[in-house]
């Protein structure tokens, strides 16, 4: 892989992951695109693209642990303070808002692998074929829409149940799929079951550190465990890490922004309009 490649598929995952617009549909479309024109680097099926793939997103987690720093600093600092409160016998674990939140991401979390996981290689074939992530970015477009249209919502992070952390685990795993946004996904989510918007879009980015990262050690090992590693360009992997992480930087504070301005169908036109190329070019080449 190219240098500049690099850069540009880091600048690709850095905007389009926090863009809910599905980072990994434009990944493997821009990486299609670079081979119809000559690029020589693997197939986005490959185990040196995936392991690609994996480092660009590990990289937007730098993003969104420097973004939300102080949210998840205030997390863990009082997390930790109600686990000393709740072991001391000082307060009932009903009480322990940040504890409760804690585990409720880890249960969001748990249920994404349970049902992705098994699903993980049927979900991977799709990554070759651009006619269905057009379908699933139509289906992203109608999500983001529905974010605009939906009244304000009233529930705050203490009526924050286990049922609603379900939902939005089971949102996650189906964001495993090409052309699905996982922030799209897992907002939508959130709004639905009546959480307001600060707390949907902090709870969707708090899941997705454990969430990638998770994915990413699974895959790494796999890969490892394949000899895949061997061939891999660290240097291109560095390269793009970097710049996905700085240029998701800047994307995450102006997806929050349209957020919390319920502007988000400004993202489904664009999906709409990527799938509807998607499609005419799939038909006039076929």
């Amino acid at each position: 892989m190219a240098i500049w490649e690099a850069i540009f598929l880091g600048i690709i995952q850095g905007v389009f992951m926090f863009f809910p617009v599905s980072s990994t549909s434009h990944l493997v479309l821009v990486q299609h695109w670079l081979l119809e024109r000559g690029s020589g680097f693997p197939l986005p099926d490959s185990p040196e693209m995936i392991a690609f793939d994996l480092v660009v997103h590990v990289g937007t987690v730098v993003s969104i642990i420097f973004v939300f720093r102080k949210s998840l600093g205030r997390l863990i600092r009082d997390t930790w303070r109600d686990l000393k409160g709740f072991k001391a016998g000082e307060i009932k674990f009903q009480e322990t808002l940040h504890l409760k939140l804690m585990g409720l991401g880890l249960f969001s979390v748990i249920i994404t692998g349970l049902v992705g996981f098994p699903l993980k290689s049927l979900f991977e074939r799709a990554f070759s074929q651009p006619v269905f992530i057009a379908f699933t970015l139509i289906i992203t477009g109608v999500l983001l829409w529905i974010t605009d249209i939906l009244p304000r919502r009233p529930k705050g992070l203490r009526e924050f149940a286990l049922w609603m952390a379900l939902i939005i685990g089971l949102a996650q795993a189906i964001a495993l799929l090409p052309g699905i946004s996982r922030s799209g996904i897992t907002i939508v989510a959130a709004l639905l079951v009546g959480l307001k918007r600060r707390w949907a879009a902090e709870f969707s980015f708090f899941i997705a550190i454990p969430t990638i990262l998770g994915a990413a050690f699974l895959h790494g090992l796999e890969i490892h465990l394949s000899s895949g590693l061997a061939s891999l360009d660290w240097v291109s992997l560095w390269i793009g890490f970097i710049v996905a992480a700085l240029v998701g930087i800047l994307a995450l504070y102006i997806v929050i922004t349209l957020l919390y301005r319920a502007k988000f169908r400004f993202f489904s036109y664009y999906v709409w309009t990527l799938a509807a190329i998607i499609i005419i070019s799939f038909l006039f080449n076929s």
